[in-house]
This record gives structure tokens, sequence and C-alpha cells, in this order.
């Protein structure tokens, strides 16, 4: 019986391949195609996964640099009021949005392993932190990759969109676990231990101030080169395929196996629904919608159409304003959300997760689209 299942799957996957590689080669030309892949991939990887993976160290770096010296400690001092009206998350949640706002969403599952910091969260709380964290997840790479395009405001007016949808999806996913069961509002996620007041940093007496700026540094970018690995895959392989379904042939009109060029079948799709984007995402070319739809596998993929959406004119400051927004928020949740909930031992609640991160992802854009319409508006 499970060799004829793995019969029967292998001939629908083989099926699928040559349907969908099959059109595009019958559009492009077989070794049009096969150039145009291995070329975008090329440039891909010289010119956008090396460029984040700079991005990836120095802000590792920065990050392990300010949990080094409190400033990761000050920001959560800061932040923890508004963690219970806002997200109904304890003070201490707040380190996580810290935590992988400077890095990544797994980070806040190491977070959660230490008993200490789960032991503040009631079990619905402590599900919910894989929305939370999510929501906040390479956001520190995405603003400054949107700024090194040369927006500045727009990325911000974007991380705003990003902190709104984060209440929702964490919020909803609560409702979603309460629902499903009523006892994990009152069960803690682990046994009441001391409050956290041990000293992070036991031997800093033993160093000096020159050597954990040295070392913090650059344990920091080892973590940025493994992020930036990290990413390499999901760009090359998810965003040329995107890539391909969303440009065109070249300037003439012809097919050449040049990089980037395409059967622009996503915006065809989204001119059918054209309206809709538009209404909601304010955007004013069907290319676009290929950013968010790359965003649901990884943020990092997306980021990787950004400069060509820019060259070509098709991005401006709403278009911006909501990949920030919509990027932070999802940052690849498709691909980690199994994952995270698996390591945390509720892997039966992925689908609510997702659900909820999915609605939370489109109330970001949404609010990215008119705070940005509105402060055009004002100023």
């Amino acid at each position: 019986m499970q060799k004829n299942n793995k019969l029967v799957s292998g001939i629908i996957c083989l099926t699928i391949v040559v349907i969908i590689f099959g059109g595009i080669g019958s559009q492009m030309g077989a070794a049009n195609m096969l150039n145009t892949v291995m070329k975008t991939a090329h440039d891909l990887l010289l010119n956008t996964c090396f460029y984040l993976m700079a991005i990836c160290v120095i802000t590792g770096a920065l990050g392990k640099l300010f949990v080094e010296f409190g400033v990761v400690d000050m920001l959560e001092r800061i932040l923890r009021p508004m963690m219970r009206p806002l997200f109904n998350l304890p003070g201490v949640a707040s380190l996580g949005a810290v935590m992988t706002f400077l890095s990544d969403n797994p980070a806040i599952i190491s977070l959660s392993k230490d008993k200490r910091f789960s032991s503040y969260f009631k079990k619905f709380q402590f599900i919910s932190l894989t929305n939370f964290g999510t929501a906040f997840g390479m956001g520190l790479i995405v603003i400054i990759f949107m700024m090194g395009q040369g927006f500045f405001k727009e990325p911000l007016i974007g991380l705003f969109g990003a902190f709104v949808g984060c209440i929702v999806s964490t919020r909803l996913m609560q409702y979603f676990v309460l629902k499903a069961y009523p006892q994990y509002a009152v069960e803690n996620a682990a046994e009441k231990t001391e409050a956290i007041a041990a000293d992070e940093h036991e031997h800093e007496e033993e160093k000096g101030t020159f050597l954990r700026t040295l070392n913090s540094l650059l344990d920091g970018g080892k973590t940025g080169v493994e992020t930036g690995l990290a990413i390499i895959p999901g760009v090359l392989v998810i965003s040329t395929f995107v890539m391909i379904l969303t440009f065109g042939a070249s300037s003439d009109g012809t097919y050449t196996g040049a990089a980037y060029e395409g059967v622009e079948f996503l915006p065809w799709l989204a001119q059918k629904i054209d309206f809709i984007f538009k209404w909601l995402f304010g955007f004013t070319d069907p290319h676009l919608i290929a950013f968010p739809i790359t965003a649901l596998g990884a943020v990092g993929a997306a980021l990787s159409l950004v400069p060509t959406y820019v060259l070509h004119g098709w991005a401006d400051g709403n278009a911006i304003a909501v990949f920030t927004a919509i990027g932070m928020c999802w940052s690849g949740y498709l691909s980690t959300h199994t994952a995270m909930l698996d390591s945390l031992g509720y892997r039966e609640l992925t689908s609510k997760a997702i659900i909820s991160h999915t609605v939370g992802g489109i109330c970001a854009a949404l609010v990215a689209h008119w705070m940005f319409m509105l402060i055009t508006w004002i100023f």
C-alpha cells in the first residue's frame, strides 16, 4: 500500500512539474527558459543574497552589541507597560519582540525554552508567542534594506502597520486557542519560578569593555553570516520562480534567455481582480502583487524583488510602506509556523496560527496604506 501511495504521489508530482514548466517553456522556448532560470538565480546570488548577507552581518553584530551592553534590557523595560493592554501578554514578552526584530522569527523559540521566561505565561499566551514573534521577524533587516533603496519615512510607516498587524494576529490566535482549549486560560505554560533577576552577563567584571565589544561584534556577525546563508535557498528558488511568473519578455518583445524574463502570469492574474489590490494596498501596478505572495514563504526572497520594482518605476512610496508592513508581519510564516509550534509542543494548532497571521498581515498592509495616504494628504 505504501509503495502504491508513493507511486501515485510521484506521478502527480511529475505531472504538475511537466505542466508548469511545459507551459512556461512553450511560451519562452525550452532553451531560453533554462538560461533565464540560471542567469536570474546567478544574478540574485551575486547582487541580492550577498547584499542581504552583508545587512545580516551588520545587524547581527549590532544586535549582539545591544544585548551585551544592556540596550535590549532597556528597550524591554520601555516596552513592557504596553504589552498587557495591547497584546494581552506579560511584560517579559517585549524581550521576544526586540530579539526577533533584531534577528528572525525563531529567536522567540530560544527564549520560550527558558523556563524562567515561560513561567510568566498562561498556556494560551505562550502559544500565541509564535504569532507575536513572527510579526517582528527580520524587522531591522527589512527596514534597513528599504532605506537602502532610497526610502526613509515609508519603512517607518510600514513598521507601524506591522505593529498593528501583530496585535490582530496575536489576539486572534489567543481567541482561537481559548475557544478550542478553555482550560488554557488558567493553566501555566511552566511551573512558576523566581522572577528573572539573574545577571545575564555574569562574567562582565572579568572582561574589559574593548574585549566585550569585540566579542559581541564578531559573534553577532557570525550569526549574521548563518542567517544570510539560510536566506539563499529561499531567494534563489522562490524568487527565481516568482520572477519568471511576474516579468515579461525583453524590451523588443522577444525571449533571449536573459535574466529576469518571464511569462507575466501573476500580473495577468492580478489584473482580473485589480480593483481589490488597488483598494486594499493602493498598488498601482499588477507586478507588485508578487511581493506579498513571496513574503508568505520567505521575506528575504520577497526583498529581492524590490530593486527591480524600483528600477522599473513600479514601486512608489505607498508600495514600500505596504511591503515593509506585510514583509515584517508575514515574514515567511508559512515556512516557519509549523516548525515553531512543533518545537513548542502544539503542532495541532498550526492551522489556527496560519489563519490568524494571514489576517494580521492583511491588516498590517491596510494600515500602512491608509496611514501613508493620510500622511501624504497632511504634508
